[in-house]
């Protein structure tokens, strides 16, 4: 029998509430992370990566509204804590490392200071907190770490604030650690330094990681098993090697093509060929399109396709795909 998962989203719907009537942001999502494991959620710009995870730390706006489903943390029902139990949830067992490091540090504050203050519910002395944070500091790769806690978040570069940003997420030992889109802002070769980190940090400490990203080459390096979502649903699921070798969904199968590190480096003075992309537009999601979500954008569609919502079909043991062609013997 299988443990139950650490992090299990069920059936959650979001709606974002506006004048022009309500966005339906994330529809009937399914979302499991095993204790210790490693997910990833690969999606467009818009498809809900991040309206999902806010929705797990309880960090939706205030026109959010959560309209079905349920969030399972450590058997607790995530969206009926109130209170303290809400604020021990957040930092100390479910931990986030945001897209931007400049905006998630304090700019007036020493990156000491910052570290000390996050540590407040533990009863220790000021000094033992800053030992933790210069320690935590090593951990990540800052060099000379005791004198930088008195420096700002200005006098590092953005590979450093982003290993700060991971050192204070991994301060309180979370069991589950949100990385969204940690690397967007930085360069290439700093970007697979930070991946190397947080595999380094994950497979050492037990943390389960839940990655968001819109590059499937990234998510490869960290996750076991991937989710793809498009247009707030669950398209595609399955593991890293699936996804990457038998991907079934024409929205996965187009995202693979689409990576840049695909396309041949032009040869010699030639002009470099342009890249791929998916055509036509995601869906409004204020008025939801029947039938399948991706079928105006699908160069497999067929009428069943524009008619009927197809549901996530099992395709190999762990391995689902919400397609009407998923199957190898499906025909039109």
């Amino acid at each position: 029998m299988s443990a139950a998962p650490l992090l299990d989203v069920t059936r959650l719907g979001v709606d974002f509430l506006t004048p022009r009537g309500p966005v339906h942001a994330l529809r009937d999502v399914d979302l499991a992370v095993p204790r210790g494991g490693a997910v990833g959620i690969v999606g467009e710009s818009g498809s809900g990566k991040s309206t999902l995870i806010a929705a797990a730390m309880r960090l939706l706006p205030d026109n959010a509204a959560i309209r079905t489903g349920r969030i399972g943390f450590e058997g607790s029902d995530v969206l009926a804590l109130r209170g303290r139990a809400l604020r021990d949830l957040r930092g100390r067992r479910i931990a986030m490392v945001f897209q931007d490091p400049m905006t998630a540090l304090n700019p007036v504050l020493t990156i000491g200071r910052q570290m000390t203050d996050i540590q407040y519910r533990d009863r220790i002395s000021g000094r033992a907190r800053r030992a933790r944070a210069a320690e935590m500091l090593r951990r990540v790769g800052i060099p000379d770490a005791a004198s930088r806690l008195a420096a700002y978040p200005h006098q590092f570069s953005g590979g450093m604030r982003q290993r700060i940003c991971i050192a204070m997420a991994l301060l309180g030992a979370p069991a589950l650690l949100i990385a969204d889109e940690p690397t967007t802002a930085l360069d290439v070769t700093t970007e697979a330094q930070i991946i190397h980190l947080l595999r380094a940090l994950q497979a050492g400490s037990g943390t389960a990681l839940l990655f968001i990203s819109h590059n499937l080459g990234l998510v490869a390096e960290l996750a076991e098993t991937v989710v793809i979502l498009y247009a707030g649903e669950v398209v595609e699921r399955g593991p890293v090697r699936a996804i990457f070798h038998d991907a079934r969904h024409p929205y996965t199968q187009a995202l693979l093509v689409c990576d840049p590190a695909l396309v041949a480096a032009p040869e010699g003075d030639g002009a470099a060929p342009p890249l791929p992309t998916i055509g036509g537009e995601p869906p409004d999601l204020r008025h939801i399109p029947g039938g399948c979500i991706f079928a105006a954008r699908c160069p497999r569609r067929i009428p069943r396709c524009l008619a009927e919502r197809p549901a996530l079909r099992r395709i190999a043991p762990g391995h689902e795909a919400a397609c009407h062609l998923a199957m190898p013997d499906a025909t039109a």
